[in-house]
């Protein structure tokens, strides 16, 4: 039995508006299809949501820019996290359960303050460990290697205390894995004044930061505008101001 040309250009013609076909409705079909919500999204609903934040944490978000700050540091589950002069607890926790599930957040000051023993430990926070130790040596013995440390509004205040810095840097450098990242949040100063305003405004030069943390063997990994107000004269300390300060949010990485 013999098939002409023509029978088999029609055949493959055939086969090829078939294959055409079920293409076309498996595209349509996918793009017909819900997008599903970001996890990422949840996830930041359930961590500002959730009732171990203080009527306090809720009021200072608007300034403080919890998700773009969690955003900013790249944080994720399963990692072990340090946030240095924890305070009263804000920034640790929002860490505590953006690092679960798997991971471990260390929570340090000179001193534990009552208000952060009072958050970790009523009830208690089995994923958060407070750490009273000095700022030239914050690391507790046994730190498994680190991949975020945070540093929110105390740069400053450590700038004017009798804290070596370069130590403290350096002690930071070494506890973070290749590839870990400091996050360092502050006042800004005017450019060009250093440290001289540390004191007596709170507020440091964000050239200092870059300037230390490089010197350590840091890189300077991004910087993000979110706490920028560039109607912030910078002339008062942050808690006589009538606005939001001007806000510096940098990230360096350990190479």
């Amino acid at each position: 039995m013999r098939t002409s040309v023509s029978g088999i250009t029609s055949l493959y013609a055939t086969k090829l508006v078939y294959v055409l076909g079920l293409l076309l409705y498996a595209s349509v079909t996918c793009f017909a299809q819900p997008a599903a919500p970001p996890a990422a999204k949840k996830e930041s609903n359930d961590i500002l949501a959730s009732p171990l934040r203080s009527d306090q944490d809720r009021s200072a978000d608007a300034a403080r820019k919890p998700m773009d700050f969690l955003n900013f540091a790249q944080v994720r589950p399963g990692m072990m996290a340090l946030d240095i002069g924890s305070g009263a607890g804000y920034t640790a926790q929002l860490l505590a359960p953006a690092v679960q599930p798997g991971g471990k957040v260390w929570a340090q000051g000179e001193n534990v303050s009552a208000a952060l023993k009072k958050r970790f430990e009523d009830p208690p926070q089995a994923n958060v460990t407070l750490v009273a130790r000095p700022f030239e040596d914050p690391l507790p013995e046994n730190l498994p290697k680190l991949d975020l440390i945070t540093i929110v509004m105390i740069y400053h205040d450590i700038a004017y205390m009798p804290v070596d810095r370069v130590k403290m840097d350096h002690r930071l450098f070494d506890a973070l894995k290749p590839g870990g990242r400091l996050i360092v949040v502050d006042h800004s100063a005017k450019g060009g004044t250093g440290v001289s305003a540390t004191k007596t405004l709170h507020r440091i030069d964000e050239a200092v930061i870059k300037q230390e943390l490089t010197q350590a063997g840091f890189q300077l990994d991004g910087a993000s505008d979110v706490m920028r107000n560039p109607a912030d004269p910078r002339e008062q300390a942050f808690f006589d101001t009538k606005i939001p300060t001007d806000k510096f949010m940098l990230r360096f990485v350990k190479p």
